[in-house]
């Protein structure tokens, strides 16, 4: 069954990727784009400053952008993609859900609402079904469905691997983190080029509490958190895509490095179209993951993870994703489609 779909915020970075990935896709249509007041009304091709290694699709070049506001979108629109910021969305996404659109939202607000799921469709699937409470909280007959921060996206799959395997006790993370996850005007050229910048305003914050979100229980009526302790320390550096992280994870049951090694290249996927087949990616190299070489696996949607050793309290290794495809644009495809697996369009 084909869905029909919109993009909200369709003319930034993250909502170019989803024209991206949204445009060839085998069962959601997309019909609406919308952006800010002073892009609306105008073919997409002249409201986008388009940034994508790769032509405008022709069929959405000429498609009219409309204002985000529920009384421009179509009525009949199954689901809305939004790349909106998270100062919009927060004030958008509700009004549009209780007007009965289903939201798959890569924005950060809301995320940690108790009746909000946070998801990695391969990660915690069942938590989807929070959107029955949800509802039922709020009202709606619409929902409201996140993924996480690049970053926190980039690790988490890893983590689950290791934490089902052995248990987890706690996570210490150092990111090296691409411009793109800036947006275009994030981070100036004077600023980064042969610099690092030592800090991201929100992110290291953002992957300790999503992480532990991610990794939580559900039993049907809430989410109880991963008890880990997570602590992050988030840098810039001057590549354009792709997040490299290094991860130390303590674990409650011993293991050799082989053995969270294999962990991770055994975690099973999903059977969902953008899902990849390994989600994680192994390399026997201890010089990889490298963003240039190995952000693309699996189209972008798969997690790369190398450099594993052994430590005092469990292993450390290096793990890398494409931050605005698995990070971002085709997190809220991935949800999308898990939205529409499990009956919620």
């Amino acid at each position: 069954m084909t869905h029909t779909v919109g993009i909200l915020g369709a003319t930034g970075a993250v909502g170019q990727r989803l024209v991206q990935l949204l445009d060839p896709h085998p069962d959601f249509e997309l019909v609406a784009l919308t952006a800010s007041d002073e892009s609306a009304g105008k073919p997409y091709r002249e409201a986008a400053k388009w940034r994508l290694d790769f032509a405008i699709p022709e069929d959405v070049a000429g498609m009219t952008v409309r204002r985000t506001d529920a009384d421009d979108i179509p009525d009949d629109v199954d689901l809305l993609f939004s790349s909106l910021p998270s100062s919009v969305g927060e004030r958008v996404e509700p009004g549009l859900c209780e007007a009965g659109y289903v939201v798959s939202s890569n924005s950060s607000n809301d995320r940690t609402a108790d009746d909000v799921p946070l998801v990695i469709p391969e990660v915690n699937a069942d938590h989807i079904d929070l959107l029955d409470v949800q509802r039922d909280a709020r009202g709606w007959d619409g929902a409201l469905v996140k993924n996480p921060n690049c970053s926190t996206i980039t690790m988490v799959p890893t983590l689950a691997a290791l934490d089902r395997a052995f248990g987890l006790d706690a996570v210490r993370v150092s990111t090296l983190q691409a411009v793109s996850g800036a947006g275009y005007d994030g981070v100036t050229s004077m600023e980064i080029l042969d610099n690092a910048i030592p800090h991201i305003g929100g992110e290291e914050q953002k992957m300790e509490s999503e992480a532990r979100k991610l990794l939580g229980a559900f039993d049907g009526a809430e989410v109880s958190w991963h008890d880990a302790d997570v602590a992050a320390s988030c840098n810039r550096i001057p590549t354009l895509d792709g997040h490299l992280e290094n991860v130390w994870a303590d674990l409650a049951e011993d293991a050799s490095a082989g053995e969270a090694a294999d962990a991770m290249r055994e975690f099973p996927s999903l059977d969902l179209p953008s899902s990849p087949d390994p989600l994680v990616h192994v390399f026997e190299e201890p010089d990889r993951p490298q963003p240039r070489l190995d952000r693309m696996r699996g189209d972008g949607m798969a997690v790369t993870a190398g450099g594993f050793r052994e430590t005092s309290g469990g292993v450390q290794y290096n793990c890398l994703a494409h931050n605005t495809l698995r990070g971002a644009a085709g997190a809220s495809v991935l949800n999308g489609e898990l939205l529409a697996q499990n009956g919620y369009l």
